[in-house]
């Protein structure tokens, strides 16, 4: 049977990507970064692509079309013209971008075919490699592409809202059968996105990776600065479209994100990144939310009432801002909200391929009733035999136990109180660990947020953990319905497991909010009474959905403590090698590959092995 295999591809800004269709189904999706261990890494998605191809037992002549995810000499012209506009200002930074545009971007579509031709021959040894036909969409559009086209839903309005593509900031769409179609943008330098990061840089976070820490920090503060925000850097129109003040900013102009013009207007220079978080700092997060939140909503307001469309697809990076998503699902403005999980640029590489198969081919949508991301378990997967090969290559101590027994075994292991690294499965594509690559724990103990973050984690205290509940469990524990499987969604606790707070306690200021236990569930709820809900089904995720089962079983709790299977600045585990590596350098207490379960108590000191590979390269 003849196929037709699309890959798409993201990479040169930030987070790459790479993504293989067959005949429109999604079958692989990979990140740069979980190959190379460098977190958001943006060079050319080497390892990534070649996963997709070897793991599905394909070469380039295979593949009918590669589609990249944006354009870049749209993106080319706004550098051009945004310098033009604001020079001489600006010139140190337009001097670096040049360089690096004149050396590597401009010519794209050749360095393209370049590291195509490097793949071909690396896979088939080969010396000429035959390269298929490179196409380009947009950026904005990929994103459309990406949100509307795996939703379970024949119509949507689609809304786009991130830092910029080629020119747009924010964008809406609408999305019918097989077809998506632009209505309205809002382009550079006015961006929601960009905002929301100039209050990340700061507060001290590092741009396009803090930006949900400042989401987190959001709740310790009080949001006494709207005014100031509304007043004087961005004017918001009643249908939620905006513009910027931007002698407020530097980003379009400079290396910086804020100008002095903004330091004077809060009255303090940013933060540092080691430098204490104060109650200021929280405040302005808190102020800044809020703004992100009424844009959001106005938008949606005013594009439910212009179209009539009753579902609402959203992409881009300022979707991964799970609070506001909470309020417009909250608000029942639309009947229906679905996010794509990848909702940054590694999920555009999704809407390139995609683009590839219905505009180009123009072929029929087959719409899945929950969605065509399987549970965005779409990554690199390993076997119960190459497991136990690896770790009987470096002689760690370890037992293998059967699914009717491990579940069980694990579900007493968290009654205890231990942490556990759960690696089961494909992993996920985006940057969520949806219960492919986590850390578990129980959500009763207490000590567990503070235990996770400065043991295992070493990150900063304040930052709140997810919780993975049963799906048909979910209205029980929080005051939502709606499917989250995706951990896209706050939801406030139910409110006969929260706790009343002492006069005292509701006095306190900032961080020592966090010394409080607000529910029944206290590593899972936030100082707002909130949590950032993940929905586990048995059909997408059967093996982590049964340890969630054996838990409730044992202790008629639904659900359990989840984050990324990583440490700061890392990104989520990859191998049962990475995972290995970060158990043990953490005090994490258990390890969980496939059906192999590992004590920190039992492993002696293992020195780093290299000669162990996966089937796939590692370069």
């Amino acid at each position: 049977m003849n196929r037709n295999y699309i890959l798409g591809i993201s990479c040169f800004y930030h987070d790459s990507a790479a993504v293989l269709i067959r005949d429109g189904e999604i079958i692989s999706a990979v990140q740069e970064e979980r190959f190379t261990r460098k977190k958001h890494d943006s060079r050319f998605p080497k390892n990534a692509v070649k996963y997709c191809l070897k793991s599905n037992n394909l070469n380039l002549i295979d593949i009918k079309k590669i589609v990249y995810y944006e354009k870049p000499l749209l993106t080319f012209e706004r550098l051009l013209e945004t310098y033009l506009a604001v020079a001489p200002r600006g010139g140190r930074s337009f001097i670096a971008a040049m360089q690096v545009w004149l050396k590597e971007k401009i010519f794209l579509k050749s360095e393209l075919k370049k590291s195509f031709k490097i793949i071909q021959k690396e896979i088939n040894e080969i010396k000429e490699a035959h390269i298929p036909e490179i196409l380009f969409a947009e950026h904005h559009q990929s994103h459309a592409a990406a949100a509307f086209y795996p939703s379970p839903f024949k119509e949507a309005v689609i809304l786009c809202m991130d830092g910029v593509g080629e020119w747009a900031t924010t964008s809406a769409w609408i999305g019918k059968g097989n077809k998506i179609k632009p209505l309205w943008e809002i382009s550079f330098p006015h961006s929601l996105g960009l905002l929301y990061s100039a209050f990340t840089y700061y507060c001290g976070f590092k741009v396009n990776s803090g930006e949900y820490k400042l989401m987190g920090l959001a709740p310790y503060g009080e949001p006494i600065y709207v005014d100031e925000i509304k007043n004087h850097l961005i004017d918001i129109k009643d249908d939620g479209t905006f513009k910027l003040d931007m002698r407020y900013f530097k980003y379009h102009r400079g290396f910086r994100m804020t100008s002095k013009k903004f330091h004077k207007l809060f009255g303090h220079s940013p933060r540092d990144t080691e430098e204490e978080l104060t109650q200021f700092h929280m405040d302005l997060a808190s102020s800044i939310q809020k703004v992100t939140e009424e844009i959001i909503i106005k938008i949606a307001f005013s594009l439910r009432r212009e179209t009539g469309i009753k579902n609402i697809c959203l992409a881009g990076g300022v979707a991964l801002n799970c609070v506001a998503n909470g309020k417009l699902l909250k608000k029942e403005i639309f009947d229906d909200i679905w996010i794509q999980p990848a909702s940054g640029d590694a999920g555009s590489a999704l809407g390139a391929a995609l683009i590839g198969w219905y505009e180009f081919y123009e072929k029929p949508r087959k719409v899945n009733s929950n969605d065509s991301m399987k549970g965005t378990y779409l990554g690199c997967n390993f076997s119960n035999d190459q497991i136990v090969n690896y770790l009987s290559k470096i002689n760690a101590t370890f037992k293998t136990y059967k699914d009717e027994k491990i579940f069980e075994k694990i579900a007493l292991e968290l009654d205890k109180g231990k942490v556990i690294g759960w690696f089961n499965g494909p992993m996920e594509f985006g940057p969520r660990a949806l219960g492919a690559r986590s850390i578990i724990g129980d959500p009763r103990n207490k000590d567990m947020q503070s235990v996770m973050n400065l043991k295992i984690k070493f990150r900063e205290s304040f930052r709140p953990f997810a919780p993975s509940i049963l799906e048909e469990d979910v209205s029980s524990q929080f005051e939502m319905t709606n499917k989250s499987p995706y951990m896209l969604m706050v939801s406030s606790v139910k409110k006969e497991l929260c706790t009343k707070l002492t006069t005292e306690q509701k006095q306190l200021f900032g961080i020592n909010k966090l010394k409080i236990s607000r529910s029944k569930l206290p590593a899972i709820t936030h100082i707002d009474y909130s949590a950032r809900v993940q929905t586990v089904s048995k059909d997408t995720n059967p093996r982590y959905y049964n340890l969630i089962h054996a838990f409730k079983k044992l202790t008629n709790c639904p659900l359990i403590v989840n984050t990324s299977f990583n440490v700061r600045g890392e990104p989520i585990v990859c191998t049962p090698q990475d995972a290995y590596r970060c158990f043990m350098r953490t005090e994490m207490d258990v390890l969980v590959l496939q059906n192999q379960i590992l004590y920190k108590n039992e492993q002696s000191k293992v020195e780093k092995d290299e000669s162990w590979k996966q089937e796939f390269e590692l370069d």
